[in-house]
């Protein structure tokens, strides 16, 4: 019989008048992968933060292998053996220190360990925890230099040299590729062996699928199904989450306008093969690849952060060479980033702030903001896109993470652009939230040209009028999304059929 590891017993919680748990009963049994799915703003991070000790829940009980478990810190949690990797990146790493000493922190910090802070020590012991992630990174290096998916590698990494005995999962493959995801599954394999209880928190189906041993679904702050067994019900899962059954969105193909943006011998890398790309008016064209394709040096490029390697960008037929991101903006050059924690987000601001921050000399009389004006119009974006708060006057923390997702979409939907551009933006966000946003952006999608760079396939067939398809920098191919095969495209993804980016090319210009 399997060991229960964790009891959740009416928990209630509230901030305010806005009550966010209702009495969640929830039980993690040792040795087991708990997958936890519920929309955006269902309770799901709330809960986490009580168990890992950010929270205090109002009323309720927790255990932790039948003893009362109620930390007064996340230092109290992981103790006691409860250890968490936020959704939130940052929340995990230190920035400003080497791989290293991220990866030993907590032992560096615990002077009970008799752990002597010896360089040489130090990075021995270190390339220990590396190599059970296999994580080929330079371990002196500093991790404000590295990527997402590096960061998040290292956050994971982390937490495993803590010897857990439950371990909490906060969308952990956002950032990752495919093969750095299957690493992760692979370590939590050999830890559930070890008889460690897993809660697994993502809307990816395709790590539900590849993990899950059972999957919970919250709604409206209550655990709302339970599903367990040899053959779990996925489908029934996602009908408890939303209360509704999903159905198959269909797209209605847009009008191809006249051409706004192009791309001419672009060339994202030294071993990379220069393309050509043309952006029409009202089109919405997905660009897609595993990580390190170049989708990021695209919208870099496109958004003035960095300049192409070689080549040129025409906008409206005229040379286009920002010198910034405000020069982009200026231009009408909108980007969305992907990591909304160190790029978007202003924790001290509310909903409305957070949504016209780019756009402030737009919104003021001779130095005075028009507030009414704002709170309108934030309000309304709130609507379109089923932001879950109170108010416009939220300060943005307290909205969930996928909720704070909306809100970046929100500022740069809520001004006209010339071409748009949107990194990932379905991080983080449940199946119909990403509907919804993906509806909205092609409703307001006229006279602008929009880029929507996202690693996940599905993602891109559910939004574009077309896909294109790049592999280690270099152009792979462009589908008619109408006309796309998926097997095709995924072969395009590993780079190993040219003969098909030659067919998709040919259809698309012949």
């Amino acid at each position: 019989m399997v060991e229960l590891a964790c009891q959740i017993s009416g928990i209630v919680k509230s901030f305010g008048l806005n009550q966010v748990l209702k009495e969640v009963d929830l039980e993690l049994p040792s040795a087991t992968v708990t997958v936890l799915m519920g929309a955006n703003g269902a309770g799901k991070s709330t809960l986490v933060k009580i168990l890992c000790g950010v929270h205090k829940a109002d009323i309720g009980r927790v255990t932790l292998f039948g003893k009362n478990f109620a930390p007064d810190s996340p230092s109290d949690a992981f103790q006691s053996g409860v250890v968490t990797v936020h959704q939130t990146i940052n929340n995990g790493v230190i920035p400003d220190l080497d791989v290293a000493s991220n990866l030993l922190i907590d032992r560096l910090a615990d002077s009970s360990a008799g752990f002597f802070i010896r360089k040489d020590k130090l990075r021995s012991e270190a390339r220990k925890v590396a190599s059970t992630m296999d994580l080929d990174l330079d371990i002196t290096a500093v991790v404000r230099d590295l990527g997402l998916a590096d960061r998040q590698m290292i956050a994971i990494a982390r937490a495993m040299t803590r010897n857990p005995k439950l371990l909490i999962l906060d969308e952990p493959t956002s950032s990752l590729s495919a093969n750095e995801a299957k690493r992760l599954f692979k370590l939590l394999a050999n830890l559930k062996k070890q008889g460690v209880a897993i809660l697994y928190i993502s809307h990816r189906m395709s790590d539900i699928r590849a993990i899950a041993d059972r999957i919970v679904t919250m709604r409206d702050g209550k655990i709302s199904g339970v599903f367990e067994g040899a053959s779990l019900d996925y489908e029934g899962a996602v009908t408890a989450m939303l209360g509704q059954k999903m159905v198959h969105a269909k797209l209605q193909a847009q009008q191809k306008g006249t051409p706004i943006f192009e791309l001419r011998n672009a060339k994202l890398s030294k071993y990379s093969n220069p393309f050509d790309l043309v952006f029409y008016k009202n089109e919405i064209i997905a660009i897609t690849g595993l990580l390190g394709s170049g989708k990021t040096a695209i919208a870099s490029a496109i958004f003035g952060l960095n300049p192409l390697l070689e080549g040129e960008m025409l906008l409206h037929g005229e040379a286009y060479n920002p010198k910034s991101p405000a020069d982009a903006i200026s231009k009408g050059i909108f980007m969305c980033p992907k990591d909304r924690s160190t790029n978007a987000v202003v924790s001290d601001f509310d909903i409305t702030n957070n949504m016209v921050l780019p756009f402030l000399d737009r919104h003021t009389w001779f130095s005075f903001l028009k507030s009414k004006n704002l709170e309108r119009k934030s309000s309304l974006s709130i609507s379109e896109l089923g932001i879950v708060c109170q108010s416009e006057l939220d300060l943005v923390t307290t909205l969930s993470g996928g909720n704070q997702q909306k809100v970046m979409i929100g500022r740069w939907l809520s001004e006209e652009s010339e071409v748009l551009l949107l990194d990932e933006p379905f991080q983080g966000v449940d199946i119909k939230a990403r509907r919804d946003i993906g509806s909205h952006i092609r409703q307001s999608s006229n006279e602008r040209a929009t880029l929507v760079f996202v690693s996940e396939l599905d993602e891109a067939v559910e939004i574009a009028d077309k896909i294109v398809v790049l592999h280690e920098g270099s152009y792979a191919g462009i589908f008619e999304n109408k006309e796309s095969n998926i097997v095709d495209i995924l072969s395009l993804y590993s780079g190993k059929s040219t003969k098909i980016a030659a067919t998709a090319t040919k259809s698309l210009n012949g």
